[in-house]
């Protein structure tokens, strides 16, 4: 079911397995190698290798509680984040967005529709996600959208290289919370 935002004119849908090949490529393209330093997202100076894999998505697809949401204009792919029911809270995640349209409205656009799936169709009352800890750049873009720092941690997978080859060793994960009732909606 695709919904409409009128400031961007922008469709949101769940993916399907057939969008597997082009969210693997946008997500690709949003933090790894030199495509992905035309946006400020780059983990391009962290990380080498790759950030998702194709089977890694299809698992979020089919997952129940789980979806893949898509963000398009035109019929072309601009956004992608995975969002999940986990117990009693909310996961947010995989958010990319092309480099060349970043810093204009689109992300904060694909968050809120991420954050009101995730109140009001998995019916979550916080969300939270994981940021490299060592991204403050962007750790201050959430806290400027309501997230604020847990201090819990989880540890970077070294050695598991569906996750990127690190550049370096001090990589780990900061969990990240936001509560989603009404008066804290985006």
């Amino acid at each position: 079911m695709a919904a409409m935002t009128n400031e961007l004119s922008l469709s949101f849908r769940a993916a399907q397995r057939a969008d597997i090949p082009a969210i693997v490529a946008l997500v690709e393209s949003a933090y790894r190698g030199d495509a992905s330093r035309v946006g400020w997202t780059t983990e391009a100076d962290l990380l080498d290798g790759q950030r998702i894999d194709p089977e890694g998505v299809a698992a979020d697809i089919e997952r129940a509680g789980s979806q893949v949401l898509l963000t398009e204009q035109d019929g072309i792919l601009l956004a992608c984040c995975h969002i999940e029911r986990k117990g009693d809270f909310g996961y947010f995640g995989m958010f990319a967005v092309q480099p060349g349209r970043q810093g204009g409205g689109l992300g904060r656009a694909v968050l809120a529709e991420a954050e009101r799936r995730l109140r009001d169709d998995l019916h979550c009352r916080e969300v939270r996600m994981t940021v490299i800890d060592v991204r403050d750049d962007l750790i201050a873009w959430y806290e400027r959208r309501g997230y604020r720092r847990t201090g819990e941690h989880a540890p970077f997978p070294y050695g598991d290289e569906r996750f990127g080859i690190p550049k370096r060793d001090d990589l780990r994960f900061e969990w990240l919370s936001k509560p989603l009732s009404e008066e804290h909606a985006a």
